[in-house]
């Protein structure tokens, strides 16, 4: 009774504490997870995510398990009235994962609160824009809400570039991401422990590449690394984690180099496999070309406490790196940047231990699932007081940093990388 009467007194305390919001999504899994009960907790119970679709046999396969779906989770082709009034009804919709607009059209014609999560509209090339019946559609999904309490979450630091090419959301773009588990380490033990150790007691640095082997991830670009870094006669090993396609040539390619005493290909593992062998890597190398939207492991190396070294396009890369401070990026396609910068981290396991402290508390301080749901119902409660006319000057006030939901900047993929002198020791608690 004494909560009813705070509820009548308060409306702006029960309109936080009760907003009611829905996540329309193909299906959840395990890097969504983490933020989706982020979001249950802020709003205290009132989010649902909305499952369109049974996932992919592949996806079951590599360990998410149906059974273990949280309760806030509705199928929509199971219970299609309900999930439908729930869309309508809700105070926002976050939208994302799923190409149908079917779920949200009628929520849209209303002009109730449509929050989009979205990767690039270009993944292969911003030529792509002048498509005239790509642009067509384009305009019905995207440019024709200009004005409209719809709103976009850049899951990539290209993807307000792609959207400002059609017009879209002006004003209205803010930094996202992909917001895997975070975990809490005992930094000093985490960094003790890292580095491969021999046979013989010696403890060498420990490179991990973990990816499909498939085109888009260029594993060749590792070993390529790995076969000049053993040219200048270094001491290192280098674990391949994966399969696919390309694992048959990669396996050839490390006969062929004479790689066998320094590169492994392990096969897939699980994702608790991977997160210990992240543990103990100096260097997580990844080798994505602009095809990757964001790239999950890359919050996970970072988090694992190791020296980020990754190409500029994979979409989480411009947001969470910052170039010699918290990791590395090359030139995408540069290999002998790339050769460089591994050659570098390899000859200073110092400066791969500054880095990957600073990688951690990027990712604990952060980027992390927590901060993104509280950043979120904090930019929810700022854009309900707008009218949606997507004017850039309301958010003017909001902090430069790429951060979650942030003013998203437009980030060129033209831009050059540039090796950056490594940022001066500091303490870091």
């Amino acid at each position: 009774m004494q909560k009813l009467q705070v509820l009548q007194k308060d409306s702006v305390w029960r309109t936080e504490k009760f907003m009611k919001i829905c996540f329309v999504s193909n299906y959840i899994n395990h890097h969504q997870i983490p933020f989706c009960n982020a979001m249950c907790k802020e709003t205290e119970g009132q989010f649902f995510f909305i499952q369109t679709e049974p996932m992919e046999l592949e996806r079951v396969q590599m360990g998410w398990q149906e059974q273990e779906r949280p309760e806030y989770v509705h199928r929509y082709y199971e219970e299609e009235d309900w999930c439908r009034r729930m869309i309508q009804e809700c105070d926002v919709v976050l939208f994302g994962g799923c190409d149908d607009e079917r779920y949200i059209e009628e929520r849209l014609k209303s002009g109730k609160m449509v929050i989009r999560i979205s990767e690039r509209l270009y993944k292969t090339g911003q030529w792509k824009a002048v498509s005239p019946r790509g642009l067509v559609k384009k305009y019905k999904d995207h440019t024709r809400y200009r004005k409209a309490p719809v709103y976009l979450l850049c899951a990539g630091a290209y993807v307000a570039s792609d959207f400002q090419i059609v017009r879209a959301y002006p004003g209205k773009k803010f930094c996202w991401g992909y917001f895997p588990e975070t975990k809490e380490y005992d930094v000093e033990t985490l960094m003790q422990n890292k580095g491969y150790v021999c046979q013989d007691g010696t403890r060498i640095p420990y490179i991990v590449w973990a990816a499909r082997m498939i085109a888009l991830k260029h594993p060749e670009r590792a070993l390529a690394a790995a076969k000049y870094l053993k040219q200048k006669g270094l001491k290192f090993r280098l674990d391949m984690i994966g399969g696919g396609v390309l694992e048959e040539d990669v396996k050839a390619q490390i006969t062929a180099e004479g790689l066998e005493d320094c590169v492994f290909v392990t096969g897939f593992q699980t994702p608790d496999r991977v997160r210990q062998m992240m543990e103990k890597a100096d260097i997580f190398l990844f080798t994505s070309n602009r095809q990757e939207g964001w790239g999950a492991v890359v919050n996970e190396s970072m988090n694992s406490g190791c020296a980020l070294v990754s190409g500029n396009m994979p979409g989480s890369v411009p947001y969470l790196v910052r170039q010699g401070y918290n990791g590395y990026m090359y030139q995408d396609g540069d290999q002998q940047m790339l050769n460089a910068i591994m050659e570098r981290l390899v000859r200073d396991p110092k400066q791969c231990e500054t880095l990957g402290r600073r990688a951690y508390r990027t990712i604990t301080g952060t980027w992390n699932a927590e901060n993104a749901a509280a950043s979120l119902m904090q930019l929810i409660r700022r854009l309900q007081g707008k009218s949606g006319t997507g004017d850039d000057a309301t958010y003017r006030g909001c902090a430069n940093e790429l951060v979650p939901c942030a003013p998203a900047p437009l980030i060129s993929e033209y831009r050059k990388v540039r090796t950056a002198e490594f940022v001066p020791e500091e303490s870091i608690s």
